[in-house]
């Protein structure tokens, strides 16, 4: 399951205050969920599109033999038995894109200024509204993961297949068969973070803007987990191919404005300066944040050298069907 979700718009304490109208001293309201839920409505009717296109093109690949999911998992060779599956896939791989735009966005809010780009209004809003659907998809990815269980479970009794898949796509080490015993906790883990951290926004008024901003930092560890949960369970990236390969170059603009993010925050507290200068971080504080930014150029380093080398933690395609595959579940 592919998961994802929002990271950092900057300055949040000012999102929606400032004086409209050239200085007319009027201020618009601060956004709301529910105004925000009705301007993705776009949005979300674009992610619909696409998670319809993915769902088409794994089909195709299916049909045709080509896809990776049925070369992992030969029993699976069927759309029509497997839809729910496939469309399953299809919202994972559609959440994990609009996770990637809605970090990109963060990023490019909460780093240096730049002239060619839409009204800081305007991103702060598409920022928003791409969290509100990311997190959409990463929970209809779930729930049809669910289904797809409901659906392929042998006994009798409703009550408990639906207690076996729900507990299997939402209780934390439930499920205990394959990759899926690190991959779906891993998965869950961003699911159960990115809710509350998105949500935490409307309510930064109660807890106070500088409490909110840090806490929403570690929103940028959700993706961090989408992309691992992926890389580990996604059976259309599961071997050493350019799907793959592609997947890992797509974080090397996100590690690259993070890096830009560090060096040049666009709130002049969070600059690195130098330690013990008056008005400046101490020297642990800054210690920290020097520590931070030599992370976030490993990681650039890491990737580029992952796509460069060809090394990216792909399994060879064997040449006849697997002897176990990672959904060997009991029900499945």
């Amino acid at each position: 399951m592919q998961r994802p979700a929002s990271p950092v718009p900057e300055e949040p304490d000012r999102t929606g205050t400032r004086e409209a109208g050239g200085g007319t001293g009027r201020r618009e309201s601060a956004p709301r969920l529910r105004g925000d839920l009705r301007a993705a409505i776009p949005d979300a009717s674009a992610a619909v599109g696409v998670t319809a296109a993915v769902f088409a093109l794994l089909w195709v690949r299916m049909e045709t033999g080509t896809s990776s999911t049925a070369a992992v998992m030969p029993f699976m060779d069927d759309p029509r038995a497997y839809w729910m599956y496939l469309l399953s896939q299809a919202f994972g791989w559609s959440a994990l894109l609009w996770a990637w735009g809605t970090v990109m966005l963060g990023l490019v809010l909460s780093g240096p200024r730049a002239v060619r780009l839409p009204p800081r209004r305007t991103l702060e809003r598409w920022h928003r509204t791409t969290s509100l659907t990311t997190t959409a998809l990463m929970f209809a990815h779930a729930l049809m993961f669910a289904a797809e269980l409901v659906r392929h479970d042998t006994r009798a009794a409703w009550a408990a297949r639906l207690w076996s898949a729900f507990a299997d796509s939402f209780v934390p080490g439930w499920y205990d068969s394959g990759t899926g015993q690190v991959a779906i906790p891993i998965g869950q883990g961003a699911l159960y973070l990115a809710l509350p951290l998105g949500l935490l926004f409307y309510v930064r008024h109660r807890i106070g803007a500088r409490t909110w901003r840090r806490l929403h930092r570690f929103v940028l560890a959700v993706y961090v987990l989408s992309v691992w949960h992926t890389l580990l369970y996604g059976t259309n990236v599961w071997y050493g191919e350019w799907p793959r390969t592609v997947l890992w170059l797509l974080q090397i603009p996100v590690a690259l404005l993070l890096v830009l993010r560090l060096a040049r925050p666009a709130r002049r507290a969070e600059r690195l300066g130098a330690p013990g200068r008056p008005g400046g971080p101490r020297l642990p504080e800054w210690a920290v944040r020097a520590l931070g930014r030599l992370t976030a150029a490993a990681v650039v380093a890491g990737v580029l050298a992952v796509a460069i080398s060809g090394h990216d933690g792909g399994r060879t395609r064997p040449a006849g069907p697997p002897a176990s595959a990672p959904h060997d579940h009991g029900s499945e």
